[in-house]
Formats: structure tokens, sequence, C-alpha cells
């Protein structure tokens, strides 16, 4: 499985596009042997007047397949995406991440020789998300060869064995994750620490946390964070927590002119700047046209199982691609996990011992 990162503009989805056969090469070719699925422009081809199950039949004789060949899969793909109650329903009246559920059906139950993924691994809730990873992982395991086009970095780390990165068209590096992904996110680092004002930066906001450019605070500031307030079980803000306790992080955020789809992260890290963990907002296919300048965002952490120590909470705000951050605060907001005992590792899951036989 290739993974492909890269910036806005660098090329990734033209790539895929032209293996894919939608567009020609101005010079040179494209050579692929079997066939392809192709998991762009979720969606293309469908009707808003006719109903879920005449799109079906639609989306799979685009996606090459006979009309037989799709009725022998049509039950496959409605219980793949989840909608029998609405089969019968014009298109029209889908969500968009409805439409997107159906179209991810249709494309992995085509049984492709190659499949091309641009960027729609997060169709749907949790649950189906991992569904599609599941049969994702099961092709690979079967010889399919799999292009992944993402922006998300952990994702790419996890499911890929291989990762290009491409600048402007051009191949920047190639091999193991890990490396071109380390890589990569240095030279994000390099681009905010370029982009952030050398020049004194007032923010009322955040005069008592101790906030200074260049060292503790990085990004371009054309979206700022003016307030972090962290929120125990108790409704108060707190930066001390027992091992298990809940977590609210409220992000404050404001910008002169409107930003569309920034990424908004929390990392938690130990006092030697291990991270962790790390939580990024999700794409969400309804709300991904939509651009904001200022409100507040809140991630909520259900249990925090992290072993008793000195953490950091660091926030950030980053341009859709990943190409800079617009604000990092780092090691600016301290947590203490509370706990009678201090062991190794990072996490305590909740357990239990018990004996189950003994002399």
């Amino acid at each position: 499985m290739l993974g492909i990162i890269g910036p806005n503009g660098s090329g990734k989805s033209t790539l895929l596009r032209l293996i894919g056969g939608v567009g020609k090469p101005d010079e040179g070719f494209v050579s692929a042997n079997g066939r392809i699925g192709a998991l762009f422009d979720l969606g293309a081809g469908f009707h808003p007047e006719l109903t879920g199950r005449d799109n079906i039949y639609i989306a799979g004789v685009i996606a090459g397949l006979t009309r037989r060949q799709i009725t022998e899969r049509f039950d496959e793909i409605v219980s793949f995406a989840e909608m029998e109650d609405f089969l019968d329903n014009p298109l029209r009246t889908y969500s968009s991440g409805m439409k997107l559920r159906l179209a991810f059906a249709v494309a992995v139950n085509i049984d492709p020789d190659i499949l091309l993924i641009d960027e729609v691994l997060s169709v749907g809730d949790l649950s189906f998300q991992n569904k599609c990873l599941k049969r994702i992982r099961q092709y690979k395991k079967n010889g399919c060869t799999v292009l992944l086009v993402s922006h998300d970095t952990e994702q790419v780390l996890q499911l890929c064995d291989e990762v290009i990165w491409i600048k402007k068209g051009r191949v920047k590096s190639k091999g193991m994750p890990p490396q071109v992904i380390q890589d990569y996110r240095s030279e994000v680092s390099k681009e905010t620490r370029k982009r952030t004002p050398t020049t004194s930066f007032e923010d009322t906001a955040n005069n008592d946390t101790g906030l200074k450019l260049n060292e503790n605070r990085f990004g371009s500031l054309e979206v700022r964070i003016t307030g972090v307030r962290l929120i125990g079980k108790s409704g108060m803000q707190e930066n001390e927590l027992n091992i298990g306790d809940p977590l609210r992080i409220e992000i404050d955020f404001q910008s002169d002119l409107p930003v569309k789809d920034p990424i908004f992260g929390a990392t938690i890290t130990n006092r030697d700047g291990t991270i962790c963990c790390e939580m990024m907002t999700a794409q969400n296919p309804d709300d991904s046209a939509k651009s904001i300048r200022k409100g507040t965002i809140v991630l909520d952490i259900t249990r925090l199982d992290l072993i008793g120590g000195e953490y950091y909470i660091n926030t950030g705000i980053y341009k859709k691609d990943w190409e800079y951050a617009y604000d990092f605060h780092c090691n600016v907001y301290p947590l203490r996990i509370m706990s009678d005992s201090y062991g190794k590792g990072y996490i305590v899951p909740p357990h239990t011992w018990h004996f189950k036989n003994r002399r």
C-alpha cells in the first residue's frame, strides 16, 4: 500500500486521476494492469431525482460492472452502506454523508486490482470508517495495489508500506513511512517558524499565559488561539485530575478573515516532550465547505487514563493541507494526573487483578 502526501496543489490528486483514466498526461504515458477502483469524486454520476437503488446501478456501471454483476452484489452494497431504510428515497433527500456512504459502498464492492483513494476515509461515523478501513486492509492482504492520498499523516503511517512525498509536481522523497513522514513534518515545522512574526504580537486574551512568539508560540497568526480552558469533571477549570477522569478542552479562536477548513489539534506530552496522545479534528463531509473566523471548539475526552505525572496540553490550529500552523501553543498549559503510585509507560487502562485459581 503506497501513501502519497504533500500540500495542496502539489499534484497528488492529479496523479491519481491520471492513473484512474480521468484525463491524459501532457507527455509520457500511464500504464495500469487490472481493474481500477477509484475512490475520488465520490457520488460523481449520481442523479438527485433517482432513488438510492437506481443510483447504485448508475455508480456500478460507471465503475465498469455489468447490470448482472451489480445485481449479484446489490445486497452486499446496501448492507455495507447501512442504508436499507432509505434505499427507495430520492437521492436529493440524502445528506452529504449518506451520499458518500452509498458511493463508498459501491466502490469497495467492485473487487478492484488497483484501488485509488483520495481523501475519503473519513466517510460516515467512526464505526463506518472502521468498516471501510477493514475492507481496504482485506484488499491489501489479497494482493490489491492500494494508493492512498491523504493529509492525515498518522493514517498514512498506520496503513501504508511505503510513502511518496510530492512537492510542486515532483517527488521530494520516497521511502519507509516513518522517515518520509518525519521529514515532511519537519518541513511543516520549518514553514511554521518561517511564517511566525518576528515582531511582538499583542493578544490581551492570552497575556496571562506567558506566551512568547518563537519560544512557546509559533505560526502565521492568520487564525489565533485566544483562550484555552481545561475543564474537569466538576465542570470547573482545573489542571489537576485523577487517573480516569474526563477532560474537556475548550479552545477559543478568531481570525481577521474567514478561513476554510482549518485543522484543530491537541496533544498531551510529558515533561520530556514525548507525545502521549494526539487528537485532531476529523473531516466532516457535511461541514467541509464552511468557512470560519471566530468561535470555540471543544474536545471531550471521556476518560484520561494517563499514568500519574506532570504533562502539558499543546494546542494548535493548522492550514487545511498541513502546510504550516496558524497558531501553535507549545508547553503552555500544564496538567497534573494525580496517583498514589507512579509506574512505567504512558497509560493505565481500566483493570482489575484476581486469581483464577490458587493453591
